[in-house]
């Protein structure tokens, strides 16, 4: 009896549990939708999918395969495993999943075979698999299916001749309710759930083109439409998108998509190298709209594609280099633009500043590209905080100013999105939602080149004997250093492109430092985490997966960095130190003074690599281990331990002279033995630290041994102030009366020091060598004053040690007058922008972009709050009085100010960030300090009063706002 009451629960419950209408109920609950009244009206997966969305689709499966899996058990409680019940259970599931649920069965009769018989369904699913990949139709692999299910049971179950009748019913069943159902599949792909089209549009096997809900390859279908799906899967509004590839027919194309007067198309052209960095192309291919029907389609689409081989477009690509490739053809619907426009989020003329400009006209966008038409134009300026932005605007016009601000702050997030690069992007507005129709790099304002970095590594304006050694040197170890990283990831790197001069001051290439981090799988932030203090996001695990034998080798170069640095530092820098330190230099003849110079040369090319890698270290293991400043000892940094020694020996001197006459401190001191023993001291300290200069990286700039005039009037002026701040003596006492916390990071500061050490030494000897050389050629008469060497190139140096180039000779008179007048011309330019665009800059205009007349937006590097006076102190030809009242403002700091910040009650950089010598120099004398104050010694002027709030990086004018 046990089974016939099995056969009658299969007959009665399986087919009450295929009707069951589980999907319904998901669908109706997550997305309140019926799906008997759309569509087909099928209850199925695919419906499910189509109308639902993903989630729902997901859901859909899951429980159609609990139905599948469940009958099969069902049986199982009857009748053996594996027995022809099984497939019986699943015929009654099927019939009542069409006849009650309205579906087909099909995601239940595959979940069911699977358990019924694992090893059919595996040859069958990998057959089915090879089948679509070729044929690349659903309905002969779905019919292919159910003529193969049977045969494999029947070739494994030869002998089984009821399991063999039943999987053929059910095979028969199947194809029969195929034919009387509508298949959900044939509905228009682009009418489905946004993230549901690709996947049907897969399944359909009749696919030609690509959505841009897809991550897409530029290779493949161009710069426009991989960059329109990237801002599309970023969340931002891009209409809906098909991309014919090259390769592809358009055949399909053209009978998948159904353009209309009510729905018309746009074609577009999204050429292979088009809106790249390196090109443009605007306007040199087709563009078609209003796009109704399917024949003004295919002639669309062929229009597009024979515009890449017009005259015109074959001319600009062999102008600018580029190779011949392909063209991809995107087709979106049309925007019904009330108002459109395009947006430059940098001003493409000034090539400086915030402003983004705007240009925006009532209708298509075309009107404003195409330069037919005067657009009205609008300057706007974002500023963002954490949680929340505002947007300036001048200009006024047709179009609302509320639409032109929203344009404004998507222009600006667009930008920040790739990382700074200036974006070009189009845009519409149909009354409710705002557009993006492209973006594209500006390749006028490419590359990108920052002073950020610069200002700290080479400040100030540099003559071009120090840029002709610096920048090879520069270019050269970063080249070798991310080689070594990237291996064949640096393919195509122009390391010789690393730095230039603007306005005679040294610039870093941005965005091929950008693109080099982001190959090292490091975040886009990296470089201002290095230079600015900025939070460093994660990388991703896709990221740091693929770049990880890069990020092997560095890490393996941090680690052994303290070794390599020892062996280095015995066994290369002190001989090296050593023999450059026993010749006469003046004694030297001009070839022995260029081998000398060479040999100073290759000892700075592998200190140069530490010089790199050491901050490097010091500052990712700061962020890692979350150490914090105050707790950090900079003791071994030459310029910090100068400073603190001279404080000292001020000190004793206050102690011996009570009273004195700061004009005539040193000759008081001679008079007593203990002022000659402090003397002694001060020279001994000159001597120690005679290789510092007010410009460590420049070696135009005279050392503390050719000129002690500096140290001495410091020396004065600490003798005649107070001690340091008792906050910041607490300080100094707590870090160094033994309490260092030997650290991971401390090791790696006091490596940084030491660099420091080594590489300023090689510099003095490298400028005292070129020193000795201009003194031969100035008593030959081959050089008219002091100086004029560093107006030439090391290049051209060696050219006239060796007699070899007369015409240089009898032009060197003229051309170190034109450098020495360049040089000067640019001395005179106070505003010098952070960021440069373009290879040719224009001259930087004075700041206009003010948010605020009270207040100035900076970096906080040092805590605490100061109100002064505001003293601007370009360069320390000539030092001021300082006193805590004092507010010292100044383009940048270096070894040389590091002096002034003693006795100073604050301090305002126009550059530089937490990491800079100022920063430190300040933290540990609890001095308030703001950097990054862009402007700041061309807006504030000597005697007006400021209160600076290290914390918040805000400097606020006072009522006083008159200088004194």
């Amino acid at each position: 009896m046990f089974e016939p009451w099995g056969i009658l629960v299969i007959l009665i419950l399986c087919p009450l549990l295929g009707g069951l209408p589980l999907i319904a109920w998901i669908t109706y609950a997550l997305k309140r939708k019926q799906l008997s009244q759309v569509g087909t009206g099928n209850i199925s997966v695919s419906a499910a999918f189509y109308h639902g969305g993903k989630i729902v689709g997901i859901l859909a499966v899951l429980s159609e395969a609990f139905k599948g899996v469940a009958a099969v058990l069902l049986s199982r409680i009857f009748f053996p495993d594996g027995s022809s019940w099984e497939l019986l259970a699943l015929i009654a599931l099927v019939i009542g999943r069409y006849w009650i649920g309205r579906g087909a069965g099909t995601t239940n009769v595959v979940w069911g075979f699977v358990v019924h018989d694992p090893l059919v369904a595996i040859f069958v699913s990998f057959f089915a698999g090879i089948a679509f990949t070729i044929l690349q139709s659903r309905k002969l692999v779905k019919f292919g299916v159910l003529l193969l299910f049977p045969l494999f049971v029947a070739l494994l179950h030869f002998s089984d001749i009821p399991r063999i009748f039943a999987a053929v019913a059910l095979a028969g069943l199947m194809g029969w309710i195929y034919t009387k159902i509508p298949d959900d599949m044939k509905l228009p792909a682009q009418e489905a759930q946004t993230e549901s089209q690709a996947m049907l549009e897969f399944l359909r096997g009749e696919r030609t083109m690509v959505s841009l809900d897809e991550e897409l390859n530029a290779a493949i279908v161009g710069e426009k439409a991989a960059t329109l799906s990237q801002i599309k899967r970023w969340g931002y509004p891009v209409p809906k998108g098909w991309v014919l590839a090259p390769i592809d027919n358009p055949e399909g194309l053209t009978e998948f998509l159904q353009p209309s007067e009510l729905s018309p198309l746009v074609v577009r052209s999204s050429a292979i190298g088009e809106d790249s960095e390196q090109a443009s192309a605007a306007g040199q291919y087709e563009t078609v709209v209003n796009v109704t029907s399917q024949e003004a389609l295919k002639e669309a689409i062929a229009q597009v594609q024979a515009s890449y081989n017009h005259p015109s477009a074959i001319q600009y690509r062999r102008d600018r280099g580029l190779n011949d490739t392909a063209m991809a053809v995107l087709i979106q619907q049309q925007v019904q633009s009330v108002y459109s426009g395009v947006a430059f989020s940098r001003d493409p003329i000034t090539q400086q500043g915030d402003a983004i400009i705007i240009e925006a006209l009532p209708g298509s966008a075309t009107q404003v590209v195409s330069g037919k038409i005067t657009p009205e134009q609008y300057r706007a300026f974002v500023v963002e905080t954490e949680n929340s932005y505002s947007v300036q605007l001048e200009g006024q016009g047709r179009v609302p100013q509320s639409l032109i601000k929203q344009v404004a702050y998507l222009t600006y997030r667009l930008e920040k999105r790739y990382h700074g690069t200036p974006q070009d992007i189009e845009w519409s507005y149909d009354g409710q939602t705002l557009w993006v129709l492209q973006s594209r790099p500006i390749t006028t304002l490419l590359p990108m080149w920052t002073r950020k970095i610069a200002a700290e590594v080479i400040p100030g304006v540099i003559h071009p004997l120090t840029w002709s050694i610096n920048r090879p040197l520069t270019c050269g170890v970063w080249g070798e250093f991310f080689t070594l990283v990237l291996g064949d990831r640096a393919l195509g790197l122009d390391f010789a492109k690393t730095a230039t001069l603007h306005y005679s001051r040294a610039y870093f290439n941005a965005s091929l430092l950008g693109d080099i981090f982001l190959r090292m799988g490091l975040p886009p932030e990296s470089l201002e985490f290095l230079t600015r203090g900025a939070k460093l996001s994660k990388p991703s695990l896709q990221s740091t997966w693929e770049n990880l034998p890069g990020l092997g080798k560095l890490l393996k170069r941090e680690l052994s960095l303290e070794k390599d640095f020892k062996e280095d530092y015995h066994n290369r820098f002190i001989p090296g130190l050593s023999q450059l330190a026993q010749e006469d230099i003046d004694s030297l003849e001009p070839p022995s003074l260029l081998a000398r110079i060479d040999f100073i040369l290759e000892l700075l090319r592998h200190g140069t690599y530490y010089s790199i890698l050491a901050p490097l270290s010091a500052a990712l293991r700061q962020a890692i281990f979350r150490v914090k400043d105050k707790q950090i000892d900079h003791s071994v940094t030459p310029e910090v331990a100068a400073l603190r020694s001279l404080s000292a020996i001020a000190t004793d001197a206050k102690q011996v002279l009570l009273e004195f006459e700061p004009q005539q401190v040193f000759e008081q001191l001679k008079q007593t033995p203990e002022g000659e023993k402090i003397l002694q001291a001060f020279n001994e300290l000159l001597q120690d630290y005679g290789y510092l200069s007010e410009v460590g990286t420049d070696i135009s700039v005279p050392t503390w041994r050719e000129n002690p005039q500096m140290i001495q009037q410091m020396f004065v002026q600490l003798m005649q102030g107070n001690e340091p701040q008792s906050g910041a003596k607490d300080a100094i006492n707590s870090i160094f009366a033994g309490k260092r916390k030997r650290s991971f990071v401390q090791r790696r500061v006091d490596i940084k020091g030491r660099v420091t050490e080594v590489y300023s030494r090689l510099l003095a000897e490298l400028r005292w060598s070129f020193v000795a050389l201009e003194k031969i050629w100035l008593e030959s008469g081959l050089l008219r004053q002091t100086g004029d060497i560093f107006f030439l190139n090391f290049d051209e140096v060696r050219r006239l040690i060796g007699d070899e180039d007369s015409s240089l000779i009898e032009q060197l008179d003229k051309l170190v007058e034109f450098r020495r007048s360049q040089f000067l011309q640019d001395s005179e330019i106070i505003q010098i922008p952070l960021l440069v665009y373009g290879n040719t800059p224009p001259h930087p205009l004075a700041p206009s972009e003010l948010y605020s007349d009270q207040i100035l937006q900076g970096i906080g590097a040092s805590h605490g709050q100061a109100e002064g006076r505001v003293k601007v102190l370009r360069n320390l030809q000539d030092i001021p009085d300082i006193d805590r009242d004092t507010i010292l403002v100044v383009p940048y700091t270096d070894s040389g100010w590091a002096p002034l910040l003693l006795r100073a009650g604050g301090l305002i950089a126009e550059a530089g960030g937490r990491l800079s010598h100022g920063a430190i120099v300040a933290r540990e004398y609890g001095i308030p300090a703001v950097m990054d104050v862009r402007g700041a010694t061309w807006i504030l002027q000597d005697g007006q009063r400021v209160r600076i709030d290290g914390s918040r990086g805000i400097v606020e004018l006072s009522n006083d706002l008159r200088p004194e």
